[in-house]
């Protein structure tokens, strides 16, 4: 059975390229009929933190990305957080050392951070090696440690041969002898190195394909020398391409948005924003581009993901953003705007017509927010002063009234209404809807001006010009 796995660190926020890792392996899970299991790795102690470990939580889920394991719902490989798996690393780092592979290391950081100077100094590169740890490993260094409640660092064994790696994405990657040292595999306080970490953990939880960001290729030669030595059998894995901005640089915050977590408080549905997501880098055999969930794990393929870094276009994204806005449905709609209506004071007349209004205006919005300008005059009165002439002036007095003692919600007898009034005062019609849609929005320009009529209702629209009159 194909086992996948997404290992965040709970240090901040889902940022867009590890939303695609997770999608990735989701929707390679699901094509294949596996598990997709969520490890959370925070051994990263200072920086680690429960709210984040939530937050990415809740984030996967809005995205839709269900897992089959994990830290809140278990399975059958946990514990599923790296922090509370350290005796299982402990006993691994120490068979390691016991066939050789690994061996312990009595230096303290800083006569590290020494050796490593010393080695740069010298023109050569910062390789570690167990004659140089040596001299450290003293009778009297050994029982320093032990008076101190100290353990000491272990350390692999790198072998010093050229190692290849057939990569499901990039194809053959050759690693050649002498390109990495020796390095730690568990620190004298008995946190593992992420290299270390990740293996055992892929080992025991039996994943079998490990698809990730390509900044993870330089760890790739450890690993690998790592399952050697355990005689274990190796993941496929396949590293996908980095993300860049519009301008070709790596994504960062000079592009805008990076977190998953900004473009759901800006107004982006998770349905368009995990189809987005799913074509940086990847393209179904058909090339459609608008595509759901199901389409998506039913097209999805590891062979068409691209070798070559993806561009990630904003103004794409709020093109799909807005077709879903324009295409998902109205209920819905209505729902998931609620929280922006709260942000903003405001208050719908009922569920109904807040749906009516929205199908009003939502071909003017790429985002939830774009709500807020759109349709903001149906939700507060505009401060509109006129300065028409007496016969357009007559005319909308004459509108108000008709309107107030006519106060029928049927759209037909409404527009009947005003084009009774304009033909009876025979102004210049274009003149007067002008005047009109400026009175009701404050805007030259905007929805259908019998819809908004029909949604501010008789009463409301009449009083709207009394006041642009008076004023």
């Amino acid at each position: 059975m194909v086992r996948v796995r997404f290992a965040p660190s709970p240090t901040g926020y889902l940022h867009v390229g590890g939303a695609r890792t997770a999608l990735f392996n989701y929707l390679f899970a699901r094509h294949h009929d596996g598990k997709f299991v969520l490890r959370i790795e925070d051994t990263d102690i200072a920086r680690s933190e429960k709210i984040f470990e939530e937050n990415l939580m809740k984030t996967l889920r809005w995205l839709g990305l269900n897992w089959d394991e994990g830290p809140d719902i278990g399975g059958p490989y946990g514990p599923y957080r790296q922090s509370e798996r350290l005796s299982i690393y402990r006993e691994y780092a120490d068979r390691l050392v016991r066939l050789g592979k690994a061996y312990e290391v009595y230096a303290y950081p800083e006569e590290i951070e020494q050796i490593r100077e010393q080695l740069l100094s010298k023109d050569q590169a910062p390789h570690y090696t167990r004659e140089l740890f040596e001299p450290f490993g003293t009778t009297q260094r050994k029982r320093e440690y032990e008076e101190k409640g100290l353990r000491p660092a272990i350390y692999f064994s790198m072998p010093r041969k050229t190692i290849v790696h057939e990569d499901l994405v990039k194809g053959t990657v050759v690693f050649s002898e002498g390109s990495v040292g020796d390095f730690a595999l568990l620190r004298s306080n008995g946190v593992p190195t992420y290299n270390f970490a990740c293996v055992v953990d892929d080992m025991l939880m039996e994943i079998t394909h490990v698809i990730r960001g390509d900044d993870h290729l330089p760890n790739t030669v450890k690993q690998l020398a790592i399952y050697e030595a355990f005689g274990a059998t190796t993941p496929k894995i396949g590293h996908v391409s980095t993300i860049l901005g519009p301008d070709g640089k790596k994504l960062s915050k000079r592009h805008g948005a990076t977190s998953i977590e900004e473009y759901q408080a800006q107004g982006y549905l998770p349905e368009a924003v995990v189809n987005y997501l799913a074509l940086l880098g990847w393209s179904s055999a058909d090339a459609k581009e608008i595509m759901s969930m199901e389409e998506m794990i039913s097209k999805f393929s590891i062979d068409r993901v691209s070798k070559n870094p993806a561009i990630f276009d904003p103004v794409k994204l709020n093109w799909m953003n807005g077709y879903y806005i324009r295409n998902i449905d109205q209920k819905r709609l209505s729902q998931i705007v609620q929280p922006f209506l709260a942000k903003w004071n405001f208050t719908p007349r009922d569920s109904q017509w807040l749906e009516e209004v929205l199908q009003t205006v939502k071909d003017r919005m790429h985002t939830l927010k774009d709500f807020q300008n759109a349709a903001e005059f149906f939700f507060v009165r505009p401060k509109v002063s006129l300065s028409v002439n007496e016969d357009l002036k007559s005319a909308l007095l004459l509108c108000a009234q008709q309107l107030e003692s006519s106060p029928q919600s049927d759209k037909s007898q409404l527009v009947n209404v005003i084009r009774t009034v304009v033909k009876s005062t025979k102004v210049n019609a274009k003149e007067f809807y002008t005047v009109l849609r400026e009175v009701l929005t404050g805007r030259k320009e905007g929805p259908e001006l019998v819809d908004v009529v029909y949604l501010l209702g008789a009463q409301e629209t009449a009083a709207r010009i009394r006041e642009s009159l008076e004023g």
